[in-house]
């Protein structure tokens, strides 16, 4: 997930259908059928499904610092040069301010958080404590747009962080480790992030919203790249480059193109149906693409999470 999974669950709680999106995205303001749109939506949830084993193979090449600063430099790059093509106008001024919790949040926090916690975590065990991430956003929405969701949606929320949390002390041999923490403060900030990005979402496509918050992460991370790439070793391997690859250009930005093209005609409660699947996804990627037990637990906590998020999708009232 990256990412990276994008204020992609943030949309489907704070927003309806937005038909501009779409053309926004492409000079060509036609949409696609609605068979190709969710072909489209799916292919975004599975991009940001393949983040944390992506990510996984990147820390055998580079450290930490430089496998996140480089993938931000990289998506940066590819964003930028699509807003250039498309000739999209600077955003206003008065979005600034959260374009840079956007950043915070989604550009840096989040992946850093979570490439620090997969050093010694397994991305089964993150995918799992990260599966929270719609529900931490929909209590974040809530409290930022002075929402009073339903009853049954606290129950939900509450009974999934329930889950999650006993799932972690059980894992971890009851007591939380340093990994765990640092993916439950990757919940906070890039729920934030979202949140914030939702609201953005409203006045402008979700694709340049992350597609700024890229841009002005460059004065940070290209400094950020050429020191960590000064202190921490490299080795180029098949693993390392394409796990790299894939975080910058598809989970950090083309995955949210093909995301928002898709929710954009299909809508937003379709859409966000799809994505139920990604953390199910995540365990398959790190079974096949890494070769972990996955034991029981894991893929039973990520159904009972997913289905305390669809009961809070059909209670946000």
């Amino acid at each position: 997930m990256t990412a990276e999974d994008s204020a992609i669950q943030t949309r489907s709680i704070a927003v309806t259908d937005d038909p501009p999106v779409a053309a926004a995205l492409s000079p060509d303001p036609r949409r696609p059928t609605p068979r190709a749109a969710t072909v489209q939506a799916a292919l975004g949830v599975t991009a940001f499904s393949l983040t944390f084993p992506a990510t996984a193979w990147g820390l055998e090449g580079f450290g930490p610092w430089s496998l996140v600063t480089v993938r931000s430099v990289l998506a940066a790059v590819i964003a930028g040069a699509c807003l250039l093509a498309l000739r999209v106008p600077l955003p206003s001024r008065a979005h600034w301010g959260g374009l840079a919790v956007v950043a915070a949040g989604v550009v840096l926090g989040f992946p850093m958080l979570t490439t620090l916690a997969l050093e010694t975590s397994t991305t089964s065990h993150a995918a799992v404590v990260v599966g929270l991430l719609p529900l931490t956003t929909a209590v974040f929405s809530s409290l930022r747009t002075g929402a009073r969701p339903s009853r049954v949606f606290w129950g939900a929320a509450l009974a999934g962080a329930a889950v999650v949390i006993a799932f972690t002390v059980g894992q971890s041999g009851g007591a939380l480790t340093t990994a765990d923490l640092y993916l439950f403060a990757a919940l906070l900030i890039c729920a934030a992030g979202y949140t914030e990005g939702g609201r953005l979402a409203r006045v402008m496509p979700g694709w340049q919203v992350i597609g700024w918050a890229l841009v002005g992460c460059l004065p940070l991370v290209v400094p950020g790249a050429v020191v960590a790439l000064a202190f921490e070793p490299v080795q180029l391997t098949a693993h390392s480059v394409t796990g790299l690859l894939w975080v910058a250009a598809g989970s950090q930005f083309l995955g949210l193109v093909v995301w928002y093209r898709g929710m954009a005609t299909i809508g937003v409660p379709r859409a966000s149906q799809l994505q139920l699947a990604q953390p199910l996804l995540t365990l398959v990627w790190s079974v096949l693409l890494l070769g972990e037990d996955l034991g029981a637990a894991a893929p039973l906590t990520a159904l009972a999470v997913l289905v305390c998020i669809a009961v809070t999708q059909r209670s946000r009232g």
